[in-house]
């Protein structure tokens, strides 16, 4: 008789943990209470998923900062490469764009999220719309799961109803109820990935985004982080890729302070930059400087970067001194942006924190405490930095539970 497996959340992980555990010959059961399968799935990356990164084994591990050891098990046995095997064997055409991220051809999530339901079909996974509630757990052993809307017995069950990021998509924090309820212990939830608070900045430059920029990340004052790219001002503070990003690297909000500092000009060093301003300032020698910055910055930027630095706004240009010149520099080159703190969990694209991973087997996802229960994904105290390495989590861990789940034997 085929092993009874309940797959809880149909996202990416739990869609992956159903499919492996189908086509190793088990009776699977999906539940989601979500119309559709991979909510979450398919708006990652604007809407294009960056499904993995076709990287070495060592790189995936090294952009895991949370936990990534854990990892080395079911990445051993499928990294990047393979989940692109696995995607162009669905029937997905890829292609990999800078640092390695892949895409599918179409930039369209919702072939990934589609080529999984099919899958999911062809293997007879039977998907019930319904939410799990709790899980029926007996001599030491998980027997089964309790829903809305009736009981579904199993004889192995793998939770992977992600975290409590984007609530809307039904991560609504079950899973780590769930998982508490059976004796496990959960971490602090937070968000990463996430947008930053500030001091008042982004209110100014609302709105503004800025390309083609440098940002350093400072904790206290020592530079843990630096990345080129965009950035967005907001009514909160700062946003954007390279923001999220960097809040992946700020760990330790309360116990240190952190702020950023903003490469307005990072194609020019400082010398030629300085030759610039020499060239601004001679076409507009006798405006006032407050008036002499449109050829360089944003116009919304310009108000700000005149406060910073220390300038009379209605000073004449041609009476601007070396110094003052080289304080202009310094801040075109370090805008400071000091930091408050994250957004809210809520607005974050992951979750770190979860299911402490000392009382799960790395190699089966499986429970250490209660027989046949696993996890996957993003529910698990794990967390990754961007570049497709969080979805690569869930395809990985999501694999190995599905697998050992169906057939332990196996999977060794």
């Amino acid at each position: 008789m085929n092993k009874r497996v309940i797959v809880i959340g149909g996202g990416a992980a739990g869609m992956m943990a159903a499919i492996s555990a189908g086509e190793q010959g088990g009776d699977v059961t999906l539940l989601e209470p979500n119309e559709r399968l991979g909510k979450k799935l398919n708006i990652t990356g604007k809407g294009r998923c960056n499904v993995t990164n076709d990287a070495s084994l060592e790189t995936l591990l090294a952009n895991v900062p949370r936990n990534g050891k854990f990892l080395y098990s079911v990445f051993s046995r499928f990294d990047g490469r393979d989940a692109i095997a696995f995607f162009e064997d669905l029937g997905v055409p890829l292609k990999t764009e800078r640092g390695n991220r892949v895409f599918p051809v179409s930039d369209s999530a919702f072939d990934i999220s589609g080529a999984l339901e099919r899958r999911l079909r062809r293997l007879k996974v039977h998907l019930v719309r319904d939410r799990a509630q709790s899980l029926e757990i007996s001599d030491g052993a998980v027997q089964g799961v309790t829903g809305e809307k009736g009981c579904y017995p199993a004889d192995a069950v793998v939770l992977a109803t992600g975290g409590v990021s984007y609530p809307a998509t039904g991560s609504t924090g079950d899973g780590h109820r769930m998982a508490a309820e059976a004796g496990h212990t959960i971490t602090p939830l937070r968000g990463s990935l996430v947008p930053l608070r500030d001091f008042g900045v982004g209110k100014c430059l609302q709105g503004l985004s800025l390309r083609n920029v440098g940002l350093t990340v400072f904790e206290n004052s020592k530079k843990i982080y630096t990345d080129f790219g965009e950035l967005l001002f907001t009514h909160f503070g700062v946003s954007g890729p390279l923001v999220l990003s960097a809040s992946a690297h700020m760990r330790r909000f309360g116990e240190r302070a952190y702020h950023l500092e903003i490469d307005l000009k990072p194609a020019l060093d400082e010398q030629t930059l300085d030759r610039r301003l020499l060239g601004d300032f001679e076409k507009y020698s006798n405006h006032d400087f407050c008036n002499a910055l449109d050829d360089l910055l944003p116009k919304k930027l310009i108000p700000e970067i005149v406060r910073a630095s220390e300038i009379p706004p209605r000073q004449k240009v041609h009476d601007i001194t070396r110094e003052q010149r080289r304080g202009l520099l310094q801040i075109l080159k370090h805008f400071p942006v000091v930091i408050a703190g994250p957004c809210p969990v809520e607005d974050a694209i992951i979750t770190s924190g979860g299911v402490k991973v000392g009382e799960v087997n790395p190699r089966t996802m499986e429970s250490k405490t209660v027989k046949g229960l696993h996890f996957a994904g993003e529910l698990l105290d794990v967390d990754a930095y961007t570049g497709g390495f969080n979805l690569q989590i869930a395809w990985a861990t999501g694999r190995a539970a599905g697998i050992h789940a169906a057939q332990a034997e196996n999977y060794v």
